[in-house]
């Protein structure tokens, strides 16, 4: 299957009318298939549950269709449904008040360790130093270590100044580093 084509749906001039309901879908289609999986996997971090991750990209999905009409306005579209699902997921986490994650570096490259026992130790203990950090630290760096999102698409996404992002990757990874001291 050839990678999916950017999104390219010309912003009308604010004088014509508005694009029609069928262009809107076609590039929200487009949208949907091209983020569907890292949305979903992002989710899936945030939440370590596959069924919740699934409900709520789902949840994510229903909200950015319902305003689908911002799409030839927004600069960003991938950082717009990253948003979107980041506050479906803090409803959820508000609602619940359950704060589950993930080992963020579970089987990244730069781990070396002598066996496989160490290495499920040492994912653990990143498991319970992330558990540590406050969710407004948690999601910046999920997104920027896992998502591979840059500072000023988080800061898109969570509505912050790119200072405020960079700060909060800083104290993360600073309070990960005591963890491991």
């Amino acid at each position: 299957m050839p990678p999916a084509q950017p999104l390219t749906l010309p912003v009308p001039p604010a004088d014509a009318r508005s694009p029609s309901a069928a262009d809107l879908s076609a590039w929200f289609e487009r949208l949907f298939a091209e983020h569907q999986t890292p949305i979903l996997n992002y989710l899936y971090r945030l939440t370590g549950e596959t069924g919740l991750a699934e409900d709520l990209a789902q949840e994510a999905f229903t909200r950015a269709w319902k305003a689908r009409q911002q799409l030839p306005r927004l600069e960003n579209s991938r950082a717009w449904l990253y948003r979107i699902a980041t506050n479906a997921a803090r409803d959820h986490m508000r609602r619940a008040r359950l704060l589950a994650w993930l080992p963020l570096w579970e089987g990244e490259q730069g781990l070396r360790l002598e066996s496989p026992e160490e290495a499920a130790l040492e994912s653990e203990r990143m498991r319970r130093a992330l558990l540590q950090l406050p969710p407004d630290y948690r999601i910046p760096l999920v997104l920027y270590t896992c998502q591979d999102f840059t500072v000023a698409e988080i800061a898109q996404a969570l509505e912050l100044s790119t200072e405020a992002v960079k700060q909060r990757l800083v104290r993360a990874r600073r309070k990960l580093r005591e963890a491991f001291e």
